[in-house]
């Protein structure tokens, strides 16, 4: 994923109505009127917020007459994790090279 739209997934899933919304479309499709139920905005913010979350291609919806069910594109998150992923690895290994390098001066500390 070229880093623009890894920059616009990730600036997507910055606000937290967004991130809820994600939550939910993770156990099943919705409508937009079901994704709205629990939040007090009008149905054009959340509309707004699935803009944001589709233009990131976080989400899609079948193009068509109303309701159209929103539906989550795991391939961004896919991205997402493979991304963060690579870095975690490289932390770790760095942590483990840290390590290495404390032990064996404890040993040496140890040693007589």
């Amino acid at each position: 994923m070229p880093v623009d739209e890894l920059s616009r997934v990730f600036a997507a899933l910055a606000d937290p109505t967004r991130r809820d919304i994600v939550a939910r479309l993770s156990v099943a499709d919705a409508t937009v009127n079901q994704l709205a139920e629990p939040y007090r905005m009008s149905l054009q913010a959340v509309y707004k917020h699935l803009r944001v979350l589709e233009d990131a291609g976080v989400v899609t919806r079948v193009p068509g007459p109303q309701p159209r069910p929103v539906h989550l594109e795991i391939e961004a998150l896919t991205s997402m994790d493979e991304w963060i992923e690579r870095y975690r690895r490289r932390a770790e290994e760095r942590y483990r090279r840290l390590d290495q390098v404390l032990a064996a001066l404890n040993e040496e500390e140890s040693a007589p």
